[in-house]
């Protein structure tokens, strides 16, 4: 059996594998017209910043040095370049590791915690090195110490996880993000996503109600869509459900996958109805595509109107 340093380690190179493959992350939050430009996040106004925002013209209030000569050559009027104001954005990270995240269908594949963190520890690579602020989520969805950035900030969260993932005994966990966050955090959430769609449904109202924009990251091991088994299976509950023998699979695939389908549907619309995203992972995928996907989703939030 693998130590925790072993495993961490193991974690942590996937996770820089994945992260490598991809330009750096910009995470963008729904706030009112904010943009966001190589990690970091505009208030689309005039302020201490290096990207350029407007020209305008020159008033009494100004400085000479701040007068843009070439584009006054151009003009009758005295123009100055304002720069946007600039801000970095808060993002909180909750990865489940719940028992039911420990399943793995064959030898081959890794289980839905392992592939979950090395996501997780990938993007969090990716977002301080767009600039970015981390906070990590405990199981039951506190913060864990303040935003935070840095080196640092991803060893904390990576020996967290293998910490979690490394537990001899685990119960079911029912996050309730009970701790307000930010003012304008972005918030990702990471788990098979297989439990009730009505407490889905609560956290994500919790989190919204807190101002924060969100993602949902489904990772789900490839069996549990297709039910590939045939014959008599006995199926045991990860999270204490008991034991339900099918004494022939094959006629029980299409009812399964009418429900998996179902709450998969059921969650793209909780999503969609707050305003977050909803992206699937199956673990025998390249995690580099579901960075991408998690990039574009994140830097598509628009403001709240």
């Amino acid at each position: 059996m693998a130590t925790a340093p072993e495993t961490a380690h193991r974690l942590r190179t996937a996770a820089d594998a994945a992260a490598a493959a991809l330009p750096p992350l910009l995470v963008q939050a729904q706030r009112i017209a904010a943009t966001v430009t190589l990690g970091s996040h505009g208030r689309r106004r005039a302020g201490p910043g290096e990207s350029f925002w407007q020209f305008r013209p020159y008033s009494r209030d100004d400085t000479p040095a701040s007068i843009d000569w070439r584009q006054t050559a151009k003009f009758d009027t005295v123009f100055v370049r304002d720069r946007e104001w600039v801000a970095a954005q808060t993002v909180a990270l909750w990865c489940d590791m719940s028992p039911s995240m420990d399943y793995s269908s064959k030898r081959n594949l890794p289980t839905k915690a392992e592939r979950a963190a090395v996501l997780t520890i990938a993007l969090a690579e990716l977002l301080l090195e767009g600039g970015e602020r981390l906070i990590r989520l405990s199981p039951t969805g506190v913060p864990q110490r303040s935003a935070a950035s840095g080196r640092i900030a991803v060893a904390q969260l990576a020996n967290a996880l293998v910490t979690e993932m490394s537990a001899q005994s685990k119960t079911p966990v029912h996050p309730q993000f009970p701790t307000p966050l930010p003012r304008h955090a972005a918030v990702v959430l990471v788990s098979d996503f297989l439990a009730p769609l009505d407490e889905i449904a609560a956290n994500i109202k919790t989190l919204s109600r807190q101002g924060a924009t969100g993602h949902l990251l489904q990772v789900l091991d490839p069996a549990e869509e297709s039910l590939p088994f045939k014959g008599r299976i006995r199926f045991t509950g990860m999270e204490a459900e008991g034991t339900t023998i099918v004494e022939r699979t094959e006629d029980a695939r299409a009812t399964y996958m009418t429900r998996i389908a179902a709450q998969k549907d059921g969650l793209r619309e909780l999503a969609g109805r707050a305003g977050w995203s909803y992206a699937l992972h199956h673990t025998d995928r390249s995690p580099q595509a579901s960075l991408a996907a998690l990039h574009q989703a994140m830097t598509g939030f628009g403001p709240r109107g």
